[in-house]
């Protein structure tokens, strides 16, 4: 960058007396001879041995300048293409010399270096006359090129990248100049003028918001560098000897008496006519300031994606040995990064979340979100909520906790993930208890007491095969609730599951090993979202936690139901399609990954319970125009109420509830202006689910569920299966 300090007088100059100033000139004049050896090395030899000794001293210097690739900003995108984010620490975007208007080029060579396609990287009558007139008239007139001043902006743009400080002419020493010189020399021996010249205009820096001559229009004017005018060119031509002196938005006096005189010079150098001239400097500076969007709090489209996006790319070692590394590498490596999103869903969830809990008209306690998977790939396509990306303190509306994810990345507190660490999922968890009353022989239309009210302390009515003696001992009593206090009878399992009463899950549990239906849920990919590794996986095996009590994230629900919607196979999530840099070099992303967890018979049994509730069930008025399985679920609080639902292409976990105070029902906050006091998971959150998935599910397949075994339907007898089958 040409350096606000250029106008700042250099120590060596800067002498009391005449006679200073003599021999200030006398001893820069051989440093002058050094920096231009193969042009004036007569004179510089006839000083005699001094001198020589400089020469060698100036020709031993590192002449191998290699400039590293410039920092560019890194694009996150949905699958088709759209933007999500862009992510830099330089607003840079390169361009070739010919997008670049000759009014720009013009007014930069005019006041920068007019002898620039004449001289070899080090101008000889440039040095003499800024030596001259510093010297004799104390002045500080610049003598440095643009090829030295593409050296040292490009030296000063590896310094940045490295962390390190970079140094402006008003800190450099002789030999830091001697060593630019050198570069100098260097790179006009292996680069072209124009090569230089584009990567000069690519390099530098306009002010803190935009690096290059592309950013910088955009930024002032809102336009690309190839259509700048003949005022607009001089403007930024003239920002570049000072971009925060000249800064036209802080300082519009400075800037224009600066852009003036560079349209004088322009004028002086015949690269403008008088008539342009006159027209140029009678124009006043008219702006258009275009901010560009930095990182996911500039997006638009999916701001809470995009950061767990941004947190999986750099808890990866694929990316960088170190977080610093794939810090730098995101941030200034120019990737297009494509993700999993579908930002035809995206836009839906949105607006559905929206219609249900708009951020606007809704208590700041109550967070609702949607988070919607493909089963049999794992492909996260959509991610929504409806609070203000951010955590702005005094926004009670804004926080930067993605409600759907986990708080670590698999548990790892030293990889964060960025979420709120999960919610009691409530009655969405019972199916994990017919998936096991399944598993252990027992058919879905076998009759069941649910008249049980009440389990005492010391209770061994649960059995367990991790427990002492085989048995679980109720330690506090407790007394499970249905919905409305009613329904205490005898019913099917698949009655009960259905209509999600809470008495039929317990003794369904209680005829099973209760130990095995918590290995089953986290064989389905079930753990804690606010956990560490050394408890990620450890689910309560308390009888309770058959009603949903441990903390789980919306993303991990979604996934355990796209398992049962995929016959059993658990498959990883994934959020990235590719990852390419500028010059098309591909880097790793993590492939589908599924496993066989439960038997297809077992997955299909369960779903077809979960289409029960559709039809008959907690669900019902909640059904699609193509056949659909879902499960509600509400806390005890009714402080977290839940819709989780699939058709065959699409699986999405719907959550709303209160995210501040886990204990606090929710039922008589304002949500979208309104209050009910029966709120459940079949009310609102059914709602947002319902409306997402009919716009959402004709772009995916659709269609039936496979059929379970007739027997598993209607047999009591339905055989008991191998427990190695899902062991």
């Amino acid at each position: 960058m040409a350096s606000a300090n250029r106008g700042t007088k250099s120590p060596l100059l800067n002498t009391a007396t005449t006679l200073g100033k003599f021999f200030s000139f006398l001893l820069v004049s051989v440093v002058c001879g050094v920096l231009t050896a193969g042009l004036l090395v007569p004179l510089v030899a006839a000083a005699g041995t001094g001198a020589s000794r400089s020469i060698q001293f100036f020709d031993d210097l590192p002449a191998e300048f290699s400039p590293q690739k410039l920092s560019q900003a890194s694009r996150i995108e949905s699958s088709d293409g759209k933007l999500i984010a862009e992510m830099y620490s330089e607003n840079r975007v390169p361009v070739k010399l010919n997008q670049i208007s000759p009014n720009m080029t013009n007014a930069l060579l005019a006041i920068e270096d007019d002898r620039f396609y004449h001289h070899g990287g080090v101008d000889p009558k440039g040095i003499a006359a800024a030596l001259f007139s510093n010297s004799t008239s104390g002045t500080s007139r610049g003598a440095s090129t643009l090829t030295q001043q593409y050296v040292t902006n490009v030296l000063n743009d590896i310094r940045i990248s490295n962390g390190e400080t970079p140094t402006f002419n008003g800190s450099k020493t002789i030999l830091d100049k001697l060593q630019e010189v050198r570069y100098a020399v260097s790179v006009e021996k292996k680069m072209s003028k124009d090569q230089i010249l584009e990567g000069y205009l690519n390099v530098v820096q306009f002010n803190g918001r935009a690096y290059g001559v592309e950013a910088a229009s955009q930024y002032f004017f809102g336009k690309p560098a190839k259509d700048l005018n003949v005022q607009e060119g001089a403007l930024l031509a003239g920002i570049v000897n000072g971009p925060s002196v000249y800064d036209p938005i802080a300082h519009p006096k400075a800037s224009k008496k600066r852009r003036d005189i560079v349209l004088h010079r322009m004028l002086e150098t015949k690269r403008i006519t008088q008539a342009q001239y006159n027209e140029a400097v009678k124009a006043p500076i008219e702006l258009k300031v275009t901010p560009r969007s930095q990182g996911c709090y500039g997006s638009k489209m999916a701001p809470y994606f995009c950061q767990w996006v941004t947190y999986q790319f750099l808890a990866d070692p694929a990316y960088g040995k170190t977080v610093a590394e794939r810090k730098k590498l995101l941030d200034r490596g120019g990737l297009t990064i494509k993700t999993t999103l579908d930002s035809r869903l995206q836009g839906q969830a949105q607006n559905a979340i929206n219609g249900t809990a708009d951020v606007k008209r809704t208590d700041p306690d109550v967070g609702h979100s949607l988070v919607s998977v493909q089963p049999g790939t794992g492909r996260v396509l959509a991610m929504a909520q409806n609070t203000n990306f951010g955590g702005a303190q005094d926004d009670p509306t804004s926080t930067d906790l993605n409600f759907n994810v986990d708080s670590n990345i698999n548990g790892d507190p030293a990889s964060p993930g960025g979420g709120a660490g999960g919610f009691q999922p409530g009655s969405t968890y019972k199916p994990f208890t017919f998936t096991e009353w399944l598993a252990e022989g027992h058919s879905m239309n076998e009759i069941v007491d649910g008249s049980r009210k009440t389990y005492g302390v010391g209770d061994q009515s649960f059995g367990g095969s991790c427990f002492a003696n085989g048995k679980y001992t109720i330690l506090d009593q407790w007394s499970p609730q249905n919905y409305g206090n009613e329904n205490y009878g005898s019913f099917s399992a698949l009655y009960g599951l259905a209509r999600s009463l809470n008495t039929i899950t317990f003794a369904t549990a209680a005829k099973v090993d209760l130990c095995k239906i918590q290995a089953t849920a986290r064989k389905m990919g079930i753990h804690k979202g606010d956990s560490t590794d050394q408890n990620r996986d450890a689910l309560s095996e308390q009888p309770s936690a058959l009603l949903g009590t441990d903390n789980i994230a919306p993303i991990t629900m979604a996934n355990a139901y796209a398992t049962w919607n995929n016959n059993g196979k658990l498959c990883q999530n994934l959020v990235f399609d590719s990852i390419t840099d500028p010059s098309g070099k591909k880097y790793p992303v993590p492939s589908k990954k599924c496993e066989q967890v439960i038997p297809a018979d077992l997955a299909h049994g369960t779903l077809y319970a979960q289409q029960q509730v559709m039809k008959n069930g907690s669900g019902r008025g909640k059904q699609l125009d193509v056949p659909s399985a879902g499960k509600t679920g509400t806390n005890d609080f009714r402080s977290q109420t839940w819709f989780i639902g699939s058709t065959t292409g699409l699986t999405t976990a719907v959550w709303l509830g209160n995210y501040k105070e886990s204990s606090t029902s929710i039922a008589d906050k304002s949500i979208n202006g309104r209050t009910d006091p029966e709120l459940d998971g079949s009310g609102l959150a059914g709602t947002t689910w319902q409306a997402f998935m009919k716009q959402a599910s004709p772009l995916y397949p659709h269609g039936d569920f496979p059929n379970p075994p007739a027997n598993m339907v209607n047999d009591p007898r339905w055989p008991t299966l191998a427990r190695n089958q899902i062991q």
